[in-house]
């Protein structure tokens, strides 16, 4: 194998292992935020309590610690966006359906270095995996028109 074939390899596997790396992240930052939700508990504590508990070398801890900091501090910014593009206040959706609606959004607007056919993805993804059976529908009807709304730019030039 030449070198330049060899640092592609080795580059293209980094890359997968950061992307299933962020999306344990994403998983375990939408526990932490239920988890917050729910129980008021100070965000701090209730990271520490995921740090002690998982694996750290499975997951982008960086990545985790922003998003849950993030969403927690950024309600009142999320929940306007989220709002506006759903039939019903944020509070009457399933808590974990919130929660994931809320770290997508977050990323939605905070994480240009993601694509937002990513964030969209792994929130469907997180959402059939977590929730009832036809709930992945609803997150992807309301985090499409977030995304269009946010990032319409981006999403303009992936539909042509």
């Amino acid at each position: 194998m030449s070198d330049l074939k060899q640092v592609d390899s080795k580059k293209g596997q980094a890359q997968k292992g950061q992307a299933k790396a962020r999306g344990k992240s994403r998983r375990l930052a939408m526990q932490a935020i239920y988890q917050w939700q729910m129980t008021g508990d100070s965000i701090t504590d209730i990271k520490q309590q995921f740090f002690d508990e998982n694996n750290m070398s499975k997951f982008d801890s960086d990545f985790f610690s922003e998003m849950v900091s993030g969403v927690a501090s950024s309600i009142s910014e999320l929940d306007p966006f989220l709002e506006k593009n759903m039939p019903r206040s944020i509070e009457s959706v399933d808590p974990v359906e919130r929660a994931i609606l809320r770290l997508a959004t977050y990323e939605f607007i905070n994480r240009f270095d993601v694509p937002y056919r990513v964030v969209l993805n792994e929130a469907v993804n997180i959402t059939k995996e977590f929730c009832a059976e036809n709930s992945h529908t609803f997150v992807n009807a309301v985090l499409d028109k977030v995304a269009k709304e946010i990032r319409h730019i981006e999403v303009q030039s992936a539909g042509s």
